[in-house]
């Protein structure tokens, strides 16, 4: 499990750092523009808060119940279907996504929303082309059950119990 643990935290800074923080600060330099409602800067600094979050939490899903990371070349040992992962299958992706459009409002940067969309496309059909197939050749019907039951983009309100409801 260290092995995955340091394995996940390199690929985070990797990953997640450089596109939801390298790129966006080289695009910005976070400076903030114009004269925004407090509101939608107090809003963007929501979807900063909760998307970090998610990016964490989901890391550690993919420690302590993958025993892998989620960098395609150390792949996880189980598939992570708990914590977050019982309502939508892809919330690292979503919450990197809240992450950017969180940067874009706080900063009053439309750009970065622009940004955002380009990173939600590409990572619409990596998943589609790639990891989709990808877990279901690894975990085979366990993925497929998984998939049927949990959404891939708009979370599910209860959460999904293995085995049990759909």
């Amino acid at each position: 499990m260290r092995r995955a643990a340091l394995g996940s935290t390199l690929f985070l800074v990797a990953a997640p750092g450089v596109v939801a923080g390298v790129i966006p600060w080289s695009i910005t330099s976070w400076e903030m523009e114009g004269s925004l409602f407090w509101g939608s800067r107090m809003l963007g600094a929501a979807l900063i808060a909760a998307g970090a979050t998610m990016v964490i939490h989901s890391f550690v899903r993919f420690v302590i119940e993958g025993i892998g990371t989620p960098a395609p070349a150390a792949p996880t040992e189980h598939l992570v279907v708990g914590g977050i992962y019982r309502h939508v299958r892809n919330p690292m992706y979503l919450a990197v996504g809240a992450t950017i459009a969180g940067q874009a409002l706080l900063l009053g940067q439309p750009v970065l929303l622009a940004y955002a969309a380009a990173f939600g496309a590409v990572v619409f059909c990596f998943v589609r082309l790639y990891e989709e197939p990808t877990l279901r050749s690894q975990f085979g019907a366990e993925y497929d059950a998984y998939r049927r039951a949990v959404p891939g983009w708009i979370p599910r309100l209860r959460p999904w119990t293995p085995g049990g409801d759909r």
